[in-house]
């Protein structure tokens, strides 16, 4: 048991190693929603370079998947090893793209004439969109009703990328946003722990209660990282707004509490976050941050840094699940996803299918988990060998936060979002620096966004 969990602990352990590499992308780093290259944990599991692929036996069929970091990331070998298990006359060939330009690589190639993919890897929506636009992905919705696969798995991220109502790819893994929490900040100021069944309001009592203002011992109840996720992102929870809306009223609420913990010290000021460039790895690590909300990918450095040494006042944490507006079901958070997809020139696509289906089921699901990767699709189980990493929170509340409700995309799928995205950082920025008030800030995303949209 203790060798499983070593061997768990060090695929999650190192799986930030690669994060960065994996997703690469030009946005700001500072200004944006929550990066790509963060948010996809790709686990490298040895720094030394995998075997040659041995060659396919007579006979055997060649599925070509289309992927990146073949020799870093921990989980392909385990599914491919899997699926070839299952279907000995068929042989995976991966081939790597890069990880840097993976998607105009991707896009260049499927919209080629020598492309000859069987399976593709969509790394972000944006990515998605092109080539559903450029018309090189299959519907999968044939082959979904035909195997009648539970969509209900994803837990509402299907119904999200799909366009003019097909779905052209299925996600293998997600990470989500949750609260990390420091229990020595809460214990030394008495204050009961966060629970997963928070609302927003019992969230800001909370880290004003956390707060500490005296020069040289400021303790900050809460902290938001300068990505415009950490506070817009709060208003899509309900299900009924998604951040390309074109009206942005339903945001204020949230930017209003954020600004009060702002003036009154219950969190870090954003200007002076900016300017100093101070990451949230190193603001939770300092050990006088009581609550934090990032995406799960975190984890990983948490176990790492710990694990190794280098955080010593933070050791004591805990995670529980996104706080939540009143009437919205707890444990309703955002994500972000890595998909699999069909080229529309793959030449047998119903054995495509099969390991599309396979990867992005349960047991691609198991063989994730089993690597210290969160996959698209949570059950008890897979929370459970999450759960069990090493350096992983052992109290309940953290193992349930694993377990979300409904899971809204930071980032939906539309043609225009990077333009829309432009203006967001722009009116978040202007507002968390004061140079607009929030009112004058969302009158703006309204203009320019719904300007955008109408197009």
């Amino acid at each position: 048991m203790m060798m499983k969990k070593r061997m768990v602990s060090l695929a999650l352990v190192t799986a930030m190693t690669g994060s960065l590499a994996a997703c690469g992308g030009s946005k700001p780093a500072e200004t944006t929603a929550a990066p790509a290259a963060e948010a996809a944990t790709t686990a490298a599991a040895e720094t030394t370079a995998a075997p040659e692929a041995e060659k396919p036996a007579e006979g055997q069929k060649v599925l070509k998947w289309a992927m990146w970091d073949k020799d870093l990331t921990v989980y392909y070998q385990p599914l491919v090893e899997a699926f070839e298990s299952a279907h000995p006359d068929v042989k995976i060939e991966l081939v790597d793209l890069g990880s840097s330009d993976y998607q105009t690589v991707l896009a260049t190639q499927l919209t080629g004439s020598g492309s000859d993919f069987d399976v593709v890897t969509v790394k972000d929506v944006p990515g998605y969109t092109t080539l559903v636009n450029k018309g090189v992905l299959e519907p999968l919705d044939d082959y979904i009703a035909k195997d009648s696969v539970d969509l209900g798995a994803f837990k509402g991220l299907t119904d999200q990328i799909k366009v003019e109502d097909k779905l052209y790819e299925l996600p293998f893994r997600s990470d989500f946003w949750v609260v990390y929490y420091n229990k020595d900040v809460f214990d030394k100021a008495g204050v009961a722990y966060p629970t997963n069944d928070m609302t927003f309001d019992q969230y800001d009592e909370i880290a004003r209660q956390l707060t500490v203002d005296t020069p040289g011992q400021e303790v900050y109840g809460a902290h938001y990282h300068t990505w415009r996720s950490a506070v817009q992102l709060f208003g899509v929870l309900d299900g009924k707004h998604t951040i390309l809306d074109g009206n942005y009223d339903f945001l204020k609420p949230y930017y209003d509490m954020v600004l009060a913990e702002q003036e009154d010290g219950v969190c870090q000021d954003y200007a002076t976050l900016k300017t100093s460039s101070l990451h949230y790895s190193g603001a939770f690590s300092q050990g006088n941050v009581g609550m934090m909300n990032m995406g799960t990918w975190f984890i990983a450095t948490m176990a790492d840094k710990i694990k190794s040494g280098e955080y010593t006042d933070c050791t004591n944490w805990g995670m529980v699940k996104y706080p939540h507006a009143e009437g919205v079901e707890p444990g309703s958070t955002l994500a972000t996803i890595t998909a699999l997809a069909i080229p529309t020139t793959a030449k047998d696509k119903d054995l495509s299918w099969e390991f599309v289906k396979f990867v992005c089921g349960q047991e691609g699901a198991d063989i994730l988990a089993s690597t210290g990767t969160i996959p698209a699709v949570m059950t008890d189980d897979i929370a459970n060998m999450i759960a069990a990493v090493d350096g992983y929170p052992e109290d309940e509340a953290s193992k349930e936060a694993l377990q979300t409700s409904n899971l809204y995309l930071e980032m939906p799928v539309n043609a225009k979002s990077s333009e829309i995205e432009t203006v967001l950082n722009e009116a978040h920025d202007n507002i968390m620096t004061g140079n607009a008030t929030v009112e004058e800030g969302i009158a703006d995303m309204n203009e320019k966004v719904s300007a955008i949209l109408g197009q």
